[in-house]
């Protein structure tokens, strides 16, 4: 069992995307899960580790392409506990975890292709304006990342700022 959509208003609050758009990710989507799975079967046979042929094998809690996709945007769009999107979308939170970190590159693959997936660094200028062609709106992204400070006391030196932190 899978969300039940009902127009296109529910589907824009569960998943981001309005159903022309969906519509539009889907058949990519489709094709990327499908080389995806052939490649995964290619290498089991190579391996001599598969056992079944490319299908087989019990059918899982998402059947169909449309539920698998529907399952990964959903995640992104409300970002619920592994116990709450499995009772979603019935099934064990461990399976829901891997159903989820099975479905995701796939979903990165598929915004890749189509183009729509954002920028993450920039290194010259010739890359920002790149970037910037045929746009009119810049959106900066101002989240923290993790910086990973050397172990190495005479590089750390060369990158204090001088403050010092705050422990209360």
């Amino acid at each position: 069992m899978s969300l039940v959509i009902r127009d296109d208003r529910q589907r824009k609050a569960l998943t981001g995307l309005s159903q022309a758009q969906f519509d539009q990710l889907l058949p990519v989507f489709e094709s990327t899960y499908q080389s995806t799975q052939q490649q995964a079967y290619e290498e089991g046979v190579a391996s001599g580790t598969r056992h079944r042929k490319l299908g087989g094998g019990c059918k899982g809690k998402l059947p169909t392409i449309v539920d698998k996709l529907t399952f990964v945007l959903y995640y992104y769009k409300t970002y619920p506990t592994f116990d709450a999107l499995g009772a979603q979308f019935n099934m064990a939170r461990s399976k829901a975890n891997e159903n989820l970190h099975k479905l995701s590159p796939i979903l990165y693959d598929t915004l890749v292709e189509l183009e729509v997936m954002p920028y993450r660094e920039l290194t010259t200028p010739e890359e920002l304006k790149a970037a910037l062609q045929g746009g009119d709106h810049l959106l900066i992204d101002a989240t923290e990342r993790a910086y990973h400070r050397s172990t190495d006391n005479a590089k750390q030196r060369d990158h204090y700022s001088g403050k010092k932190n705050s422990t209360r």
